[in-house]
């Protein structure tokens, strides 16, 4: 892979991370679409850690606080950060256990355009689901319990988490 290469898929991964679409699918469908050699999962990888660095750096003091109320929970202080920190706890867990359940078929399948189209459909028909049939109740927490095997599905790369975030939050508000 060339320097234009990687300054293209660097650009790619910086502008969509944070748009309700796959950063994840736009770093392989360049290398599909253009005839480029697949940059391959290692570099996947370093371009979405620079993001979690950078997301890191900039909720740095907000991250600080859930780490410290996490631990100040087991002294029975109870906080709103100490509970966000447990939730992300929670929602973490499941979606491990089922990346590391379907690694194999993500690694045989994930890299396909037809996974990325179809992903792509199917979580745009949710959305516009949740949209459509959305009856607002103001309680977000009604799906703190739902939302970690949600989540879970976001381990195929090519599903955008922003996506199936906004779908399912809007699902359960």
């Amino acid at each position: 892979m060339d320097w234009f290469q990687t300054v293209v898929l660097a650009l790619i991964q910086g502008l969509t991370e944070f748009l309700p679409i796959s950063s994840s699918a736009h770093l392989i469908l360049p290398s599909q679409l253009l005839g480029w050699e697949d940059q391959g999962l290692a570099f996947d990888v370093g371009v979405h850690v620079g993001t979690l660095a950078a997301v890191v750096y900039y909720f740095r003091q907000d991250i600080w606080s859930m780490i410290k109320a996490f631990f100040a929970s087991f002294k029975g202080e109870n906080s709103a950060d100490g509970r966000i920190a447990w939730f992300v706890i929670f929602a973490t867990v499941p979606a491990l256990i089922f990346g590391f359940l379907i690694n194999d078929w993500i690694d045989a399948y994930g890299r396909s355009i037809l996974v990325i189209a179809g992903t792509t459909l199917i979580f745009g028909a949710l959305l516009w689901y949740a949209d459509s049939t959305r009856k607002y109740t103001g309680n977000a927490s009604s799906g703190a319990t739902a939302f970690p095997c949600f989540q879970s599905a976001t381990a195929i790369r090519t599903i955008s988490a922003a996506l199936g975030y906004t779908s399912f939050s809007i699902w359960v508000t």
